[in-house]
């Protein structure tokens, strides 16, 4: 696996027909758990190309466990397309029996290590599989953290044997929103735990004070110049450039993560 990209309806068939060297695809599997026309060309599309399953809604950093239907289902479809990786995020976004449409933060505490922990021990027994944990973005500092960002997803991949998924743009992100050094962050993370790496463009807010991280735009150049110092440290990785708004042609994103791909073939030939 080399550089891929977020899978969209609208490309279903260039995906299809496209034979880039190292290409490969991830979806949102709740888009896919119910069936239908959808998962039947998942299925092709899985007999073609590796997958990957990035899951929105685990709520894994919530104070109660994942929803076990839903788990439930999510083994079914994995065990169908058999994705090379499958990731969540560090986030809730459940709350006694209230789902809301976002990725929210929380405190890193002792506490929330312990549960965190429990939810993914849970979910990968529920699937037979490890998965891999998204660092987040942030847009405000929260208080009453008791770890470091990178230690807390590094003792959750010591403690659960789970992967690291690491998005660079939420690093960028992160570091505008909160000012902290992000080339600083991305030379800390730990290389062994990291299983894929995500890419994707930002916005402003509507006054101008806040980067968003939108996917809604090409990846920025200063994302381009961290992608490339950290694939210069660790290796090549398996990219993915994500884009969920203002969806261009196949042809512009293929472009994009073609630009990725030279990054990792430079670095697998100097290694």
């Amino acid at each position: 696996m080399g550089a891929g990209l977020g899978l969209k309806a609208e490309h279903y068939i260039d995906a299809w027909e496209c034979d880039a060297d190292g290409l490969w695809f991830e979806v949102h599997p709740e888009n896919y758990m119910v069936g239908g026309p959808r998962r039947t060309w998942l299925e092709r599309m899985a007999e073609r190309h590796p997958l990957s399953l990035h899951g929105v809604s685990l709520s894994l950093a919530a104070d109660t466990r994942p929803d076990a239907e839903h788990l439930r289902r999510l083994r079914i479809l994995a065990d169908i397309v058999e994705p090379a990786l499958i990731s969540e995020h560090l986030a809730w976004s459940t709350w006694r029996g209230h789902y809301h449409p976002d990725l929210l933060p929380f405190p890193r505490t002792d506490e929330a290590l312990a549960r965190i922990a429990e939810n993914i021990l849970l979910t990968q027994d529920a699937l037979g599989r490890r998965i891999a944990i998204e660092n987040p973005s942030h847009y405000l500092r929260l208080d009453g953290h008791d770890w470091d960002e990178i230690e807390f997803l590094a003792e959750l991949a010591r403690r659960t044997d789970c992967m690291l998924l690491l998005d660079v743009n939420n690093v960028h992100v992160s570091a505008c929103n909160l000012g902290f050094d992000a080339a600083a962050y991305l030379d800390r993370f730990p290389a062994e735990a990291i299983a894929e790496l995500h890419l994707a463009g930002h916005s402003l807010d509507q006054d101008g004070e806040l980067l968003i991280d939108s996917h809604d735009a090409p990846i920025a150049e200063p994302v381009w110049a961290l992608y490339e110092r950290l694939i210069g440290r660790i290796g090549p990785r398996p990219t993915l450039i994500e884009r969920d708004e203002h969806i261009p042609a196949f042809g512009e994103l293929l472009a994009e993560r073609d630009v990725a791909q030279a990054v990792l073939n430079l670095a697998r030939s100097a290694s």
